[in-house]
Order: C-alpha cells, then sequence, then structure tokens
C-alpha cells in the first residue's frame, strides 16, 4: 500500500479523535390518543362548572321560582297575623325574606305573574303587595260581629284557620271571646278541623235532665235516613216524612190523540134559514099563477 495513503489515514484518525461529536438519542413513540378519550376531554374541559350560588340563582330551575314564591306568601301571612298590614313593594319583600340575590327574571315573573296570580296575595292600586285574608278583620269586635252574620242568615260557622290567618293577634282575641262565653268550638268529624260558631244565649232552653238522658241513650251513628225512617215507621211515627229534600217530580206529558180529524163544512147564514126557505115558497107559488 502506498505510505503517502497511509499516512493521510493515521492523520484523519487523529482529527476525528480531536473533534467532539454529540450523539442523539432515539425518541420512544408514544400511541396516540383514540378519538373518543380526545372528544370526552374537550368536552370536560368546555363545559363550565356549576357553583352553588350559580345554581341557586339559575333562571331556568323552576323549583327554586316556587321556592321564592312559597317564602314570600309565608312571610306576607306572618306580617299580616303580627299586625303589620300595610303594602309593600318588591324590592321591600325581598330584602326582608333576605332574596336580594334573585335574578332579573324571576323578579319579572314575581312582579307580573306569580304574585298577581296569587290567591293568597293582594295587589294595590299604586303596584304594591298585601296579604289577602279569607275575612277582613280587624279586632275581636269584627270578628264577633262576623259570627253573628253567619248564624243570622243560616250560613253557620266559620274555620278556625281562616281565622287565624285574618285576625291579627287571633289567640288573644279568642281566648277572651272564649271567657265571655260568646263562641263555641265544634270539631268536624270529616277532616277534624275546628269550626268557630256564635253562642246565641236567647236560644237556650231550660230540658230536664230525663229528656237529656234518654235523648243521649240513643245511638244514631251507624244509622243513615232511611234506617231512621224505618223505624219510626214501625214505631208508628210518620213525623219525618214532609221533612227533609224532596225529589222533584217531573210533570207527566199527555200523549197526543191519534184520532183523524173531521173537517166540519162552513156554516154561513144559519140564522136565515126560515127566510130562505119562504122566499122561496113564494117564488114557486108565483110561478105556478103565472
Amino acid at each position: 500500500m502506498d505510505p503517502a495513503l497511509l499516512k493521510e489515514r493515521e492523520l484523519f484518525k487523529k482529527r476525528a479523535l480531536t473533534t467532539p461529536t454529540v450523539e442523539r438519542k432515539k425518541t420512544e413513540s408514544r400511541p396516540e390518543p383514540a378519538r373518543d378519550d380526545v372528544k370526552r376531554f374537550k368536552s370536560t374541559s368546555s363545559t363550565p362548572k356549576l357553583d352553588i350560588n350559580t345554581y341557586k340563582t339559575a333562571t331556568g330551575s323552576t323549583q327554586y321560582r316556587f321556592g321564592v314564591l312559597a317564602k314570600i306568601v309565608k312571610h306576607m301571612r306572618k306580617r299580616h297575623q303580627d299586625g303589620e298590614t300595610y303594602p309593600l313593594s318588591l324590592e321591600e319583600i325581598l330584602d326582608e325574606t333576605n332574596q336580594l340575590d334573585v335574578g332579573n327574571k324571576v323578579k319579572q315573573w314575581l312582579q307580573t305573574e306569580s304574585l298577581v296570580d296569587n290567591p293568597k296575595i293582594e295587589v294595590t292600586p299604586d303596584g304594591k303587595f298585601v296579604f289577602k285574608a279569607p275575612y277582613k278583620l280587624k279586632d275581636r269586635k269584627s270578628l264577633l260581629k262576623l259570627l253573628k252574620q253567619q248564624d243570622l242568615k243560616g250560613l253557620g260557622g266559620v274555620l278556625l284557620d281562616d281565622v287565624q290567618e285574618s285576625l291579627p293577634h287571633c289567640e288573644k282575641a279568642l281566648k277572651i271571646l272564649q271567657n265571655q262565653n260568646e263562641i263555641i268550638f265544634i270539631i268536624r268529624p270529616i277532616d277534624k278541623k275546628k269550626v268557630l260558631f256564635y253562642n246565641d244565649r236567647t236560644a237556650t232552653l231550660p230540658i230536664d235532665e230525663e229528656f237529656q238522658k234518654l235523648w243521649r241513650s240513643v245511638a244514631v251513628d251507624a244509622m243513615d235516613d232511611a234506617k231512621i225512617d224505618e223505624y219510626l215507621e214501625k214505631q208508628g211515627i210518620r213525623s219525618m216524612q214532609d221533612h227533609g229534600l224532596k225529589k222533584p217530580v217531573a210533570p207527566k206529558r199527555h200523549k197526543a190523540s191519534q184520532r183523524k180529524k173531521t173537517f166540519k163544512k162552513p156554516r154561513d147564514n144559519e140564522h136565515l134559514a126560515d127566510v130562505l126557505e119562504t122566499y122561496s115558497d113564494n117564488t114557486l107559488t108565483q110561478k105556478n099563477a103565472v
């Protein structure tokens, strides 16, 4: 081999050893994520997280709306029972019920629809709201007047629940009237609700104790009107037959007669029948004479 080439080869090796070199590491290939995982990641990252406060003030939640309305009606009833009967605006109501954080859509719904159409709320001419009680009662005198009118007109009693909603400081007024023996409480057997009646002391009559014992000894709870009527008829008592509701009897319709109608000939100049006969006889005699 040529010595010149060997010399050049040795010089090349020396230069190669003296020059620094950087080695590149091979990058490991990672598997690409599936499309479903990518979609799931995008959907979770794009949707905002719901906070408790944002959920409460969500305008589309009907449950939240009616919860606000129920709280308002309950507060208006309580303040009426406490004697605060002056009207309030919507902002004042929300302030007293600690609900100033409601949205504008909920406020609009309360102002124009729910409070206006609610049977327990009354709207004043100036746009304010007040509790609408079943009866307009101010004190125990107005309650006693109402019970007297109910008694005179035969309308019966008044539910205690309605009186408690209508009359401010109801318990105090009822206690005074009960001590004065002006009212009577009766429990309705259907739903166990208390009914308030006026105690008309002019209608009280002295009744013999023996008659009271006989009256209380007869039990008619499990008997209806038909069984009571049957029992009275067996005992020869018919005093109840004219009492109670009577069923209206429909009037009987007369059937149209099926006889054929006969048309009568017109009768004219019947009052001149004798005159015509004499006239006809006279004309005949005159003709014969001629």
